[in-house]
Formats: structure tokens, sequence, C-alpha cells
């Protein structure tokens, strides 16, 4: 009886955020205001309002819940074709790229503020993982270039893969496993190479059992133990879910046009799976506004205006120099799109996922988790609400406001 109340209380509380969700997304598209902007207001609204939400952010809820479908969503729609040929562009800046904003992070945590070189790299690595799902949300709208939205998007999944993965390693090595560098580069390689053939062998398969079936139902329930099932094989061998996740995005999207699906199958894709990331998306931004509305930055403005800074300054380091690296190629990055690559770099629900995992006698654990939310905040309001403006100003989309 006791579970039976619990379940009924739990579902209670999803149907009101869903309409405060749907609410919000009324109302932003009618003020043009970023969709997950308006969500953490809300969420931020109903802190202050004294509602109580049965829910919280944490490591478990945003693994195991919101995750999966969000990257799967993300590699579904991702041309394999567009993908591969711009895979040096968005490998270099999701590999290369993340090690070079966590080190400029780290260094300036530690010169900066006089933090221990640990608490500093693990800082600068979790924080390297971007978010731009408000960014992305605005290209859909504001019809930019194709190659702009599969750059942004690409290299942020591969981005949250490596640095999801780097953030593990770095723990290990700071609890006193793995010293030698061999070691840790061959933990990193099999965590990275095993996520992405965990993630393909699990998609094939199921995909396989889908077009063995003529109801659509079941092929999209394949689909989704696809983005589900990669994801928790993968965390359960202590390989990288979001890169198996990521992989079995591609590779079911890449079934999607074969005629292993049924029409009814493929005309079905695209709208759940697109419901799933708003549900998703929804709950997790509001929920982000609850935690971001308890926080106290006050008492440390000026390592969280530091923090913002160099956070900033590592991802024009990682976008700029690494984008020169094609400049005279046919993989050449036009310098506006180089702008928004940089500015783009959200950062959001993976970093927070990260930060609520630390073991709690790392040092500073406090400051780097206040600090976390910090840098979210900023993203969130001050580029999540300027990307529109600059879209523009670098007419990369039309005048006026999109939609």
């Amino acid at each position: 009886m006791l579970n039976s109340q619990h379940m009924t209380s739990d579902l209670s509380q999803l149907g009101f955020l869903l309409f405060v969700s749907a609410l919000v997304a009324m109302l932003s598209r009618r003020l043009h205001l970023p969709y997950t902007v308006g969500l953490v207001l809300a969420g931020m609204g109903l802190y202050s309002a004294h509602v109580y939400l049965k829910w919280h952010l944490s490591k478990e809820l945003i693994f195991s819940v919101f995750l999966p479908p969000l990257v799967f969503e993300a590699a579904l729609f991702i041309h394999w074709k567009d993908f591969k040929r711009d895979l040096p562009v968005v490998g270099l800046l999701a590999s290369v790229g993340v090690v070079l904003a966590a080190a400029v992070t780290a260094a300036g945590m530690t010169y900066g503020l006089d933090w221990d070189w640990g608490s500093a790299i693990v800082f600068g690595v979790l924080i390297a993982a971007t978010d731009p799902v408000s960014v992305i949300a605005t290209f859909k709208e504001a019809q930019v270039p194709a190659r702009l939205r599969l750059l942004i998007g690409a290299e942020s999944l591969l981005n949250d893969g490596t640095a999801a993965v780097a953030f593990v390693a770095v723990l290990g090595i700071l609890g006193g496993a793995h010293q030698d560098a061999w070691v840790v580069a061959g933990t990193l390689f099999m965590t990275t190479v095993g996520g992405v053939v965990v993630g393909g062998v699990v998609a094939a398969a199921l995909m396989v059992l889908a077009g063995r079936t003529p109801d659509y139902l079941l092929e999209i329930t394949f689909t989704t133990l696809a983005a589900y099932g990669s994801f928790f094989i993968a965390e359960h061998f202590r390989l990288s879910g979001v890169l198996a996740t990521l992989t079995a995005g591609l590779v079911v999207g890449n079934f999607r046009s074969s005629d292993l699906i049924t029409r009814a199958g493929r005309q079905a894709l695209e709208p759940f799976w697109e419901y799933a990331a708003f549900v998703a998306n929804s709950l997790i931004f509001l929920l982000i506004g609850a935690q971001e509305a308890q926080q106290h930055f006050k008492n440390l403005w000026a390592p969280v205006v530091l923090a913002i800074v160099l956070v900033t300054l590592g991802r024009a380091v990682a976008i700029y120099p690494l984008c020169a690296v094609f400049a005279g190629s046919r993989l050449r990055v036009p310098v506006r799109q180089q702008h928004v690559l940089f500015w783009g770099g959200l950062r959001g629900a993976l970093a927070l996922a990260l930060a609520l995992a630390l073991p709690p006698d790392l040092p500073r654990h406090d400051d780097v988790v206040t600090l976390t939310f910090a840098v979210v905040a900023f993203s969130v309001f001050v580029q999540g609400l300027s990307i529109t403006p600059l879209l523009r100003r670098l007419k990369l989309i039309e005048p006026g406001p999109p939609g």
C-alpha cells in the first residue's frame, strides 16, 4: 500500500512538472525566449514559492533517466555521411579541445585561487563537458546552416563522452589507482573503444530484431532498449555509457532509412524521440532551476567570476587554434561559425552530474559543486539569451525573431 501511494505521488508530481513545462514552452515561444532559460526561471520560481519537489538532481537521476534519451535523440538525426566527413574536426575539438579547456581552467584555479592541483583538474575536466541543448533548439527554429548544426551537435556529444571518461580517470588517479601513465592511457582507450563497441553491437542486434516484426510499436520499443540498454551495459562493465548511447543513436539513425524498419516505424521514430528529449530536457532544467535557487553565490563572488572567465577562456583556446589546423583544407570552419562554436559551448546536465558524483572527501568538494552551478547559470542565462542575437549579428540567420 505504501509503495502504491509512493508511486502515485511520484506520478502526480511528474504530471505537475510536465504541465509547468508545457506552460513555460508556450510562454517562451510567445516571448521569443530560449526554452531552457524559461525552464530554469520556472524552477527557481517553484523553489521560491516553496513548492515541494520530491525529485532532486543527482548523478544517478541524470545518468539513469535523463542522459540516455538526450544523447540518443541528438545522435539519431546526425547523418552518418556528414558526420564521417567532419569527424576529424569534431574529433579534434572533443579530444584535444577538452584537454586544452580543462588545462586552462585547472591552471587558472591553481594559480589564481591557490587550489590544490587535484581539485583544480577535477573541476577543469568536468566543466569542459558542454551541453548546447538550448542552442540546438534555437538552431532548429532559426534554420542556421546545416553544417554548423552538425558541428556543434556532434562536437558536444563527443565532448561529453571524452569529458566523462577523463573525469573517471582523474578520480582514479587521485584515489591512488592507475598511477602508471601507460596503464592510464590503456584504460582510457578501452573505456572509449569499449563504449563504442557496446553501443554498436547492442543497437545492431536490436535493430535486426526490429526488422523481424511489422509492428511499429515494437520497433520503437527496440530503439528505446537500444538507448537505455547500451548505456547501462557499458556502465556495468565500466565503459563509457555516453559513447555507447551515442554510437547506438548513430546506428539506429543509419538503419532508419533502410528497409529493416517499416514505413510506419520510420514515421513514428522522429516524433517519439523528439518528445522523449522534450520531457527529459523539461524535467532536468526545471530541477536545475530549483537547485540553482538554493545556491549561495554571493559569498563566493570572486571565485565565481574567475571560474566563469577561465571556463570561457578555456573554450576559446579549445576552438580557435584547433579550427585553424583545418584552415587550408576542405574541412575549413569559417570564422563566423567558430564564434558560434565558442559561445555556444554551454554547460549543463553532464557537468552537474559529474560534480554531484564527486566523493565527499575530495578537497574543496563544496566549492567545486557551487562553482559548477555558477558556471551553468552563466551558460543558461548569459550565453543562452545572447546566442540568437549573435547569430543575427553574424548574419547566420535572418533578422527578426525566430518562429
